[in-house]
């Protein structure tokens, strides 16, 4: 897309007033293309209160920003008039570490949190960039492959302080783990995209870092897919309680599959799940027998894997969610796509709570993307089935492409739309934060399943996962 930039009426003097880190929109702001007419930087939730009155009165579009690594997934604003940058506001405001809880503003790096929380012993639990901001990965709902044991942000976030539209100042939960006062704004606005408001301040739950990790892992020829598939749904299934289960299978569908698993706690339990881990692995073939890929076993190490719980940054990303259980007709139906439409998919992600994205080359034609969409949701419809009591059981969303990728293959089978319409409705009737993105008409809304807001469902009989040692 060319970069445009939108015109707004002459309210400079009104948006400096109320945050004096006012500059004109460049090219090196574009959101998806479109250049705002101007980018505030407010240094507390005061200001940015102020900032977003003032955008009110003069019925600007807004669109908050974080590190902007997530502004290249999901379509683009249909106007920008103002970017509100956060990175300003990036203190670490409180750590109670006696408590396990953090107060952050939104501003602050996931490494800058990270360092602070270490020195304590501690961590947020969240596999995202090192460059992010917290109030990003909230308002994209990022998590990495230890979503599987800790959750979401979501799941971690205690306390939240938004913004509204209006500029009204909301804050919703506490500073202690059971809190149950107020609406749980945060479940509303983790992963709202900037769509209802402004997050200025988020509350964490931490963890303690682990005395010991392990990661476990076993190959697969090209033509064992099935024993890829039932060595990922055993280990998610397990009693033996791994933080991540992981899926990678680069450059389509002649390259090996690689399962990983990761496990945490203290040495010795460790050392003797990882043992137990690596015979539950190899019982499906996850030993690669010689003359196939390469000779060897299931290995265990200190050190991840290479690409392990990378986020995907190709032009054309495409997130499929299933129940674990269809993991393998899932696989099955990625390399039919890929090769109906003559493209070979670089796939990876969470496998075990129900995720894999299937990356395409940046050069892909347009035609043969639009392509490689409509026959995984054709080949992978049986797998993820209609829905039922239990609710839908996963989709396809198209997360990256360019415009034309993005408009030919929208998917209006959306599962609760008009509430999340709603919602928005009441937080931004005016549809000025981020419009275009989200459930406003015309954008895409965030695809959820089952599989992505929670634990992956377990087959019957399946005990439930108890502590790790």
């Amino acid at each position: 897309m060319d970069t445009e930039r939108t015109s707004v009426p002459a309210v400079r003097p009104a948006l400096a007033a109320a945050c004096p880190a006012l500059a004109d929109g460049t090219a090196a702001d574009a959101v998806a293309g479109v250049v705002p007419s101007f980018v505030a930087a407010p240094s507390s939730t005061a200001e940015a209160a102020a900032l977003l009155r003032a955008a009110a009165e003069a019925g600007l579009a807004v669109v908050p920003r974080g590190a902007g690594t997530g502004f290249s997934w999901g379509p683009p604003p249909s106007r920008c008039d103002l970017v509100v940058d956060l990175r300003s506001m990036d203190q670490v405001l409180e750590h109670a570490a006696g408590d396990l809880v953090a107060r952050v503003q939104a501003g602050a790096t996931i490494g800058q949190l990270s360092v602070a929380l270490a020195a304590a012993g501690q961590q947020l639990a969240l596999d995202a960039p090192a460059q992010a901001t917290v109030g990003g990965v909230v308002a994209t709902g990022t998590a990495g492959p230890r979503r599987f044991r800790y959750g979401a942000p979501r799941d971690l976030l205690i306390g939240i302080t938004v913004v509204r539209a209006d500029g009204v100042v909301a804050h919703s939960g506490g500073k202690v783990v059971k809190n149950v006062a107020g609406y749980d704004l945060g479940k509303l606005f983790a992963g709202s995209q900037g769509t209802l408001g402004l997050i200025t301040e988020v509350t964490f739950r931490l963890h303690p870092l682990p005395a010991a990790v392990a990661w476990v892992t076993a190959e697969f020829g090209p033509a064992e897919r099935a024993g890829a598939a039932a060595a990922a749904a055993a280990a998610a299934g397990s009693p033996l309680v791994p933080s991540a289960v992981e899926l990678d299978w680069p450059g389509g569908s002649q390259r090996p599959l690689r399962v990983g698993v990761l496990l945490e706690g203290t040495g010795p339990g460790v050392a003797e799940r990882a043992k137990q881990v690596s015979e539950l692995l190899a019982a499906p073939g996850g030993a690669v027998p010689a003359g196939t890929v390469s000779a060897g076993t299931v290995s265990v190490a200190e050190t991840p894997p290479a690409r392990w719980g990378v986020l995907p940054d190709s032009a054309i990303v495409v997130r499929i969610s299933f129940w674990v259980s269809a993991l393998g007709p899932v696989l099955d139906a990625l390399a039919a796509a890929g090769a109906a439409a003559g493209v070979r998919p670089a796939v990876s992600g969470p496998a075990g709570t129900g995720a894999l994205y299937a990356c395409l080359d940046p050069a892909t034609p347009d035609a043969d993307a639009v392509r490689f969409v409509t026959a995984l949701r054709e080949r992978a419809a049986g797998a993820l089935g209609s829905g039922g009591p239990r609710g839908p059981r996963g989709g396809v969303a198209v997360l990256a492409a360019p415009p034309a990728v993005l408009a030919a293959s929208r998917d209006g089978a959306v599962p609760g739309l008009d509430l999340m319409r709603a919602v928005r409705d009441q937080f931004d009737p005016d549809h000025r934060m981020f419009p275009g993105r989200g459930a406003s008409p015309g954008g895409r809304p965030r695809e959820t399943s089952r599989a992505q807001e929670g634990p992956p469902p377990r087959a019957p009989g399946t005990p439930p996962r108890q502590g790790a040692r």
